[in-house]
This record gives structure tokens, C-alpha cells and sequence, in this order.
């Protein structure tokens, strides 16, 4: 019964059970890269988002560096570069095109795995190039003068940046690009409470109804503890990206679509009020983002990734897609840092056209060296220990979960019987008994 209603719910290509098993439709997020789930549980990637990636990264380097860094460039980048200024301003929604692909991507990612998988999968993905960048942030201003984007952090608000967490502890960023993994975070963090409850299309049609009308309720109060769970600013976009992954994967149906069409005018009210208290900042004039022009960008997001979702991109197989979705992650961590290392340095002495070519040039190669030297190595590193960790653990819960009660310890009427977390959430982990 629970089978046929959400293949119903999803559409007429759906055939999942009640753990959220399903067989892949053909294929063609930040994770190791974007992946579907493939026959016999391998992962096959999606060129298409590895390129949407790449270009959300460009467009939010594109904002920082010719209309967001006034305090390197001396005046407001805009004025510099005014024949690209209205485009450049709608680089701001770059981090909001990764987040919808982050909802695609990561629903993608949790179906089919327990709690733990999909917690390695992250922490091998998101850690090594993170811990980087804190460490190359940390030495530059440590050991050079350089004054642009500097954070004025203690050794102690370092290490606490380490963990990714410092936001919600109060301590700042090393970095301004970290609030939006601080964003991040918090939507793995309760993907995999829910890979924990037990994921299916049903559940996930209702979690993201109640998703939006929690977050749309929380956005007009002043609640932050609710803020700080339910993302109230945010969660249209992720809402958006897991049922576009629900029509990729399943098919379309009327439920997804309307989801999908609530989230989408949810996002136009959010995206241009995040857009006009920037121009209410900076001044029209210095920051030309008509209302008009952020809901066309905001429309152009969400039908770039229909389009995905739709397999009408399934023809871009460029080989060269993987290694551009590889260096998103570390381009976005590292480009304002090396802005702020070039920029001040070049903006007198050359054209401010070639000064941003060659900023943009040199955090392309340093992503690449990143992701060749830092980030694949740890990751082959850390996944495997990280793994055979998880499986240890995993096998000793069920010990004990398995291990009979003795003749004397059976539990009489008034005992109250202490259940472990195996028993309760099934040995597979996924909520299943």
C-alpha cells in the first residue's frame, strides 16, 4: 500500500518500497560531484549540474570582484566596470542557484544510504579543502600585512573555524564566503536526522510542504532558535532542488510541480529582499539590480535546473564537466583571498580588466592544485577509515542489541526496559524494523 502511494505521488516512473529504495531512470551536488544513484548502488555524475555548479562559483566570483569589493578596488567595482555592472550585481545570486542544487544533489545523495553513509560522504567531501583554506587564511594574514577582507581573529577563533560551526558559536568567519556553508550545514544536518527517521518520496512530499510553510510562517517572527533550525530565508531553494530531484528520478506529477511552484514564488520574495537591502546599502546607483532583473535571474535558476530535472541537458557529456564541477568547491572558498592578495596589490599599475582576468586565472589554477593535491588525497585518506569506523560501530550496536537477556533480567510487570537506538530505528538504520 505505502509502495503503490508513492509511486503514485511521485509520478508515473516511480517505483520505490518503504526504505526508499528505487531503481534509477537513465542519467546522464557539492559532493564528491553530482551523482545519481545507478544500478546496483554505483553513481554516475551529472554533467549538466557540474557545469551549473561552475557557473554558479563564476557568477559569485564575477559579483565579489566587479561590484562587491570596494574596500580593494578604492571605489565601488561597479564604477569601474560599468558596462557589465547590471549583470555583475545578479552575481549575488550565485550562492542561491548552489542552493538549489544542493537540494537536488543531496536528496540524491541520502536516498538508499543510513544516516552514517551519508555523513562520511559529506565530511570526506566538504572538510579537507575547507580545513585548507582556514589554514592558508590563517598563515597569509598571520605572516603579511595584507589588510583586505581581514578577519582580526584570535588563534582560538581559527581553530573554532575549523569546525565549521563558529557562526552558530558565536566566533566569526575566517572567510565572508563561509556563512553560506554555515547554511549548508544545518540542511545536512537535517537530511540526515531524516535519512535516520527513514526516507521514502511520500515522506519527502510532506517534509517539504511542511518545510515551506514552517519557514514561511518563522521568517515574519523573531525567533531565532526556529531561524537557526528551520532556515526560513533558504529554504525555498532547497525545497526547490529536492523536487526537481523527485522529477528527475521519479517522473513529474501535479504534487512535485506544485511544490516546486510554491518554493519558486517564495524564492522571488526572499531573493529580492536579500537584493534590495544591498541596494538600499550601496545606492541604485552603484548597485543596478532592479526588482525586475532578480526575479528574471531568479526565473532563468529555477529553469536552468527544470531543464535538469526534465533530462533535456542529458547531451552535456563534456569530459572536461568533472573537472570544473571539482574545482567549484575550492574556487569558491579560496577566490576572495586571492583578491585580496591581487587586486590592491595590480588595481593602479594595469587595466582593472586584466587585473581581474589574472585574479580569476590564478584561483582557477590554486582550485585546481587544491583539488589535485589537497582534496583527493585526503578524501581516498578518509573515506575508507572513516567508513570501516562507521562499520565497526554499526557491528557492535547490533551486538549489544542481539546479546539475550539473562533468565534473571527479564523484564517483570513495573520494569521499565531500556531500548537501544538499534531496536528502535531497525539494524539497517534507515527507520525499518
Amino acid at each position: 500500500m505505502s509502495s503503490r502511494f508513492d509511486g503514485l505521488l511521485a509520478g508515473p516512473a516511480a517505483s520505490v518500497t518503504e526504505a526508499g529504495a528505487a531503481p534509477a531512470t537513465s542519467s546522464s551536488g557539492p559532493g564528491a560531484g553530482p551523482a545519481s544513484p545507478a544500478a546496483g548502488g554505483g553513481h554516475a555524475r551529472l554533467g549538466e549540474l557540474d557545469l551549473l555548479r561552475f557557473l554558479a562559483a563564476l557568477a559569485v566570483v564575477v559579483f565579489h570582484y566587479m561590484a562587491a569589493s570596494k574596500s580593494l578596488w578604492g571605489v565601488q567595482p561597479t564604477r569601474i566596470f560599468p558596462s557589465v555592472a547590471p549583470l555583475s550585481v545578479l552575481g549575488i545570486l550565485g550562492v542561491e542557484l548552489f542552493f538549489v542544487i544542493s537540494g537536488f544533489v543531496i536528496l540524491m545523495s541520502v536516498m538508499g544510504r543510513t544516516a552514517g553513509e551519508f555523513a562520511v560522504s559529506r565530511v570526506t567531501r566538504l572538510f579537507p579543502a575547507y580545513w585548507f583554506s582556514v589554514l592558508a587564511i590563517f598563515l597569509l594574514y598571520t605572516l603579511t600585512d595584507v589588510q583586505g577582507f581581514r578577519p582580526n581573529l584570535s588563534p582560538t577563533d581559527y581553530v573554532v573555524n575549523l569546525t565549521m560551526v563558529q557562526q552558530g558559536l558565536g566566533v566569526g568567519h575566517a572567510s565572508g564566503v563561509y556563512w553560506s556553508l554555515w547554511v549548508e550545514l544545518r540542511f545536512y544536518v537535517m537530511m540526515a536526522v531524516f535519512a535516520l527517521i527513514g526516507i521514502t518520496v511520500r515522506r519527502v512530499l510532506i517534509f517539504m510542504a511542511a518545510w515551506l510553510m514552517a519557514a514561511a510562517y518563522v521568517g515574519n517572527l523573531d525567533a531565532p532558535a526556529l531561524e537557526m533550525i528551520l532556515l526560513p530565508h533558504h529554504a525555498p531553494y532547497f525545497v526547490a532542488g529536492m523536487g526537481f530531484y523527485l522529477i528527475y528520478r521519479y517522473g513529474s506529477s501535479l504534487i512535485t510541480w506544485a511544490l516546486v511552484a510554491g518554493a519558486y514564488v517564495f524564492a522571488l520574495r526572499e531573493a529580492t529582499e536579500r537584493v534590495a537591502g544591498r541596494v538600499k546599502m550601496v545606492g541604485a546607483k552603484d548597485f543596478p539590480a532592479p526588482e525586475w532583473a532578480v526575479m528574471l535571474a531568479v526565473t532563468v535558476i529555477f529553469g536552468v535546473v527544470a531543464l535538469v530535472a526534465l533530462h533535456r541537458l542529458g547531451w552535456l557529456r563534456w569530459r572536461g564537466l568533472v573537472t570544473l564541477g571539482a574545482l567549484t568547491y575550492p574556487l569558491y572558498l579560496l577566490h576572495q583571498t586571492v583578491s585580496a592578495v591581487l587586486i590592491p596589490a595590480f588595481e593602479e599599475r594595469i587595466n582593472a580588466w586584466l587585473v581581474v582576468g589574472m585574479t580569476v586565472g590564478v584561483s582557477l589554477i590554486l582550485s585546481y592544485l587544491v583539488w589535485r593535491f589537497i582534496e583527493k588525497p585526503a578524501q581516498r585518506l578518509l573515506k575508507p577509515r572513516l567508513t570501516a569506523s562507521l562499520r565497526a560501530l554499526r557491528d557492535l550496536s547490533a551486538k549489544v542489541s542481539e546479546s539475550p537477556p539473562k533468565q534473571d533480567q527479564t523484564p517483570q510487570r513495573g520494569y521499565i526496559h531500556t531500548v537501544s537506538v538499534p531496536e528502535l530505528i531497525g539494524r539497517d538504520g534507515r527507520g525499518t524494523v
